[in-house]
């Protein structure tokens, strides 16, 4: 139902849309429309935009919609993963700079290289190693990786502290989704990999041929008779197994529940791109047939690195499989990682077509990074395409920046914007990276000249171009400014969507006023 602010849409709501001329969808993808500058949220953010801590402060305090691109075992911080490490017995290997379960022949051994995870943790020395290894949180210039490589050698450093705990996912969930709520946001997708092992091991047992490629429509009909149905009911036990474990953590439900309890969570289903074409697209298909009977899972993603030789060669079949999957189920929703490459990374030839295949052939509703869309072949072509379909990029500063070198001036953010494609920001690997949500806008903030009533829009766009079910709240006609509270009434009253938006909606109406009262 529609919340209420001092006793219902009372005129500091009203006038928050107002003055926000945002209450349609075109708006709400990528501008605030007539946000007034002189309102005092915005007078506040122009008083502290010069001033970093003060900036900080001030957009942790500011409501936020959703993070859109977010990996969950990529979001959890290394402080994190040494402590589930420690209370699952587990050795980190100093030479490796990995975490590794002990053996009968390989026990935790500090003369061998191999000290205990607690005592890695008590030791002032190693435990600093450790968090650099399990995150990008220091240059390492002299490890002999580059930032990208370190980036992505990190996930098979810290996985065996998640399999080594049963109560992991949950606990994951825990933290990055309390962190969401402490920043004020009010919706995440996290990309999760619930029953993917198995869907693979029915891909990885089936003959792949240039035939079976050729005929995707009866490959898909013998994974499916393989037994790719029969993995959903225990996918969806995980959910509800993890889920418990994170409301338990979180205290949802009781006095003490915590700030994540009031995040509204979907998930995103992986596929990972770099495995061989049977898994990837056993995966894919069972992906989108656990979305057709799961509310909770909302889309499908393919991950792993871009400029890995077999997601290069094998890109064009990953489209046509997600093309495939979503002709047996129209529903699916399809993010995909697209265009994060630059020159340099790989040759100039790869960078051609990848986000123009992700549109056009594999159907995504939304482009993870995008990075290199001027490379593309007929660019401006491709940035009408986008906006005339509404296909949103997820722009990752931080990621961007230290996996591929580019930021500033560099980064393609103002194009997408002045191209009118809809934008929202995100943080990919918030662990990893070693940041939040709050620190993303603060860089479009200090590297693109971003106001405040850009970062409303942005709020806006993340909630408008999610994967919730339902009408936008503001397609309701008559929910425009003036409000009128029963037209919003119904909107809210039937979509799930429009409720989480008219949440945002009073959150800034509440920020607005306790913007009125700072000096």
């Amino acid at each position: 139902m529609i919340g209420r602010v001092k006793g219902g849409v009372t005129g500091v709501l009203a006038a928050t849309l107002l003055l926000a001329g945002c209450a349609t969808a075109e708006m709400a993808g990528g501008s605030a429309g007539g946000v007034v500058a002189g309102s005092a949220a915005a007078r506040r953010f122009e008083a502290v935009r010069t001033s970093p801590p003060e900036l900080r402060a001030f957009l942790y305090r500011m409501p936020k919609g959703a993070d859109l691109h977010s990996h969950l075992t990529g979001a959890v911080y290394a402080e994190s993963y040494m402590r589930m490490a420690a209370d699952a017995g587990l050795c980190f290997d100093v030479t490796a700079k990995t975490l590794v379960a002990p053996t009968a022949q390989a026990p935790c051994e500090p003369k061998a290289g191999r000290p205990g995870a607690a005592a890695v943790i008590a030791d002032s020395v190693l435990y600093p190693v450790a968090l650099d290894a399990l995150s990008t949180r220091d240059a390492l210039p002299v490890s002999g990786y580059s930032l990208h490589d370190q980036f992505f050698a990190t996930f098979s450093r810290f996985r065996p502290a998640t399999a080594s705990t049963p109560t992991s996912t949950g606990d994951l969930l825990a933290e990055v989704v309390d962190r969401a709520g402490r920043q004020g946001e009010r919706h995440v997708e996290l990309m999760v990999s619930f029953g993917t092992g198995p869907a693979a091991a029915i891909g990885k047992a089936f003959p792949w041929t240039p035939q079976a490629a050729a005929d995707l429509t009866g490959t898909a009909d013998r994974l499916i008779a393989a037994g790719l149905p029969a993995l959903v009911a225990p996918a969806r036990q995980e959910i509800d197994a993890a889920e418990a474990r994170m409301r338990s953590v979180l205290g949802c439900g009781t006095p003490a529940a915590r700030p994540g309890c009031a995040v509204s969570v979907r998930y995103l289903q992986q596929v990972a791109r770099t495995q061989a074409p049977g898994p990837v697209f056993a995966t894919t298909l069972f992906n989108a047939l656990l979305e057709a009977q799961e509310r909770r899972i909302v889309g499908l993603n393919f991950v792993a690195p871009e400029d890995n030789p077999v997601a290069l060669d094998d890109y064009d079949l990953h489209m046509r499989m997600v093309a495939e999957a979503v002709r047996r189920h129209p529903g699916t929703n399809v993010a995909l990682h697209a265009g994060e490459l630059t020159l340099g990374l790989v040759p100039p030839e790869r960078l051609r077509d990848h986000i123009r295949k992700a549109v056009e052939i594999a159907g995504a509703r939304r482009i993870g990074h995008g990075v290199d869309v001027m490379y593309e072949e007929d660019p401006q072509g491709l940035l009408r395409t986008m906006a005339a379909r509404k296909v949103a990029v997820e722009i990752n500063l931080t990621s961007n920046d230290k996996i591929l070198g580019v930021s500033g001036r560099n980064h393609p953010l103002p194009v997408y914007r002045a191209a009118g494609v809809p934008v929202v920001l995100s943080t990919d690997d918030e662990g990893v990276s070693r940041i939040d949500l709050t620190n993303e806008l603060q860089r479009a903030v200090e590297e693109f000249g971003l106001g405040y009533v850009d970062l409303v829009g942005l709020a806006r766009a993340s909630l408008e171009h999610s994967f919730l079910p339902g009408d936008s709240l503001w397609s309701a006609p008559g929910c425009v400014p003036p409000v009128r509270e029963d037209a919003c009434r119904a909107v809210t009253a039937r979509s799930e969507k429009a409720r989480v938006q008219w949440g945002l909606e009073e959150a800034l109406a509440r920020f607005e006023s306790e913007m009125a009262g700072t000096p």
